[in-house]
């Protein structure tokens, strides 16, 4: 059984996941409280599936971009199960999350985390073989400043609040770009979890002693 984490922006998820199967899954606004809230959510859910730490044989965590603090405390926790336990670590990157969660629409995918104060950490993303590749490094920019530039149409997923979808609507090429309802902007562990078991079947996990959470720097302008 898998337990994933993500505490890398306000919004906190955590998820278990067996083999074919989510077993459970919470999902809720943190802002800066994720040292207080996760463990006690992360007990509660394990507890309410009927096992105990004990029968984690994983533990998968949001590697960011994202809040500084956020990303750390996430980590922490990660490594310290994994440590405590003696189970693999798997960290995946939020950008990667998001792009899987948005399935393959047959076309690129701009995934989108937001970094607060404005700011935006995005990256492209396309199917190849049933999962996301990124198909450049991820940039950092203002959100009222992002512009897109494509002549196919593109799927934009992730943290996309109402103002950002006003402003990539209002793009000239906006007739190109697709945006999902803001339901589908939470980031969810489920999808944390099913990536990193995927991972995990093939015989991949991370170094406990050198996984790191990836840091955002400050934002340039517009891409």
């Amino acid at each position: 059984m898998l337990l994933a984490i993500d505490t890398a922006t306000r919004f906190a998820s955590v998820a278990l996941y067996a083999p074919t199967r989510l077993l459970a899954e919470a999902s809720w606004r943190s802002d800066n409280n994720h040292t207080i809230e996760m463990l006690p959510e992360i007990e509660r859910m394990i507890a309410r599936a009927g096992f105990t730490p004990n029968d984690l044989t994983a533990v998968a965590v949001c590697q960011g971009p994202g809040s500084f603090t956020g990303l750390r405390i996430g980590m922490a926790i990660a490594k310290g199960l994994a440590l405590a336990l003696e189970i693999p670590i798997l960290a995946i990157p939020a950008l990667e999350v998001v792009a899987y969660a948005a399935g393959d629409p047959g076309t690129r995918i701009w995934s989108v985390v937001e970094l607060g104060r404005g700011r935006l950490c995005v990256a492209p993303y396309r199917y190849v073989d049933g999962l996301p590749q990124p198909e450049q490094a991820l940039m950092r920019v203002s959100a009222g400043d992002w512009q897109i530039e494509t002549d196919e149409p593109v799927l934009v997923a992730g943290e996309v609040n109402a103002d950002l979808a006003d402003h990539l609507l209002s793009l000239p090429n906006a007739d190109l770009l697709a945006i999902p309802s803001l339901a589908a902007s939470v980031r969810r562990a489920g999808y944390l979890a099913e990536l990193a078991w995927y991972r995990l079947e093939e015989g991949e996990y991370d170094d406990l002693d050198s996984v790191a959470p990836i840091y955002a720097q400050q934002p340039t302008s517009g891409h």
